[in-house]
């Protein structure tokens, strides 16, 4: 791989973003959070973007955590300050307006478990290992581990896993919501290129418009989240994709998205 500590790889308007710091484990340090922003700052400006798939470079970890050798001798106001560069770089990976997927692929601790519950969805593979085991280290989850995985595993697994720290493998991830599928390591890369072509099939203005009405939805009451639904729905008939679409199905044949 190049030294570049983010490898951004194109195809068809599908990045995948490889975290490339193999020897730390992918540990996210300020460097990495600085590459990682200035990628996804360039990413938000692109109109032709599909979906962003995020890994670790390796087999042995998606991101390790955050470099705790670096943290280590921070005053409370530089640990301040770094968290909130890991608040506003994972912010922007979750608000990026495509399908965002992560991964996974070993150890998938810490700041590397808060990196994957911004994404949309993880994809895990069989040899992964999550936990948020900061207070073995006499600190708190600090990049939104202790109010994203609340919302997706629930309150009460949440602080099980925060308070106790205890570490989790893949099927425990899956059943209990954190990631969507367990699949053997040589069989991910495979995910990913099928992904990719599943996400190339589908009309691009209708899956952000399906990712902005889940999102903004969940914070808004039912009825109110079904007259945002009802409007997305009807925008859609304002532009080619829908004609496309449709005319395609009519006429038995893939449309050209």
């Amino acid at each position: 791989m190049s030294e570049s500590p983010i490898e951004v790889v194109e195809n068809a308007g599908i990045v995948r973003l490889t975290i490339n710091r193999p020897k730390a484990l992918n540990a996210l340090n300020s460097e990495i959070l600085t590459e990682l922003e200035s990628v996804l700052a360039d990413l938000e400006r692109r109109d032709d973007l599909r979906a962003v798939l995020i890994t670790g470079d390796g087999e042995k970890a998606f991101v390790a955590g955050a470099d705790i050798a670096e943290m280590r001798d921070k005053t409370p106001e530089q640990a301040r300050a770094f968290a909130r560069q890991a608040l506003r770089t994972i912010k922007r990976l979750e608000t990026l307006p495509v399908p965002v997927v992560a991964l996974v692929n070993g150890f998938c601790l810490g700041g590397g478990c808060e990196l994957a519950l911004a994404c949309d969805w993880a994809v895990a593979s069989d040899n992964a290992i999550f936990g948020q085991p900061e207070v073995g280290l006499g600190v708190i989850p600090g990049f939104g581990g202790t109010q994203r995985l609340p919302r997706r595993v629930g309150p009460a697994m949440a602080i099980d896993l925060c308070i106790t720290g205890r570490k989790i493998d893949a099927q425990e991830a899956l059943r209990i919501g954190l990631v969507n599928r367990v699949m053997p390591q040589a069989e991910l890369e495979a995910y990913a290129e099928e992904l990719t072509k599943q996400l190339s099939g589908n009309g691009p203005e209708a899956v952000r418009s399906a990712k902005q009405a889940i999102h903004d939805g969940m914070d808004q009451d039912l009825d109110s989240a079904l007259a945002l639904e009802t409007s997305l729905f009807a925008l859609c008939f304002a532009g080619e994709e829908q004609s496309e679409g449709m005319s395609a199905f009519v006429e038995k044949r893939k449309p050209n998205f």
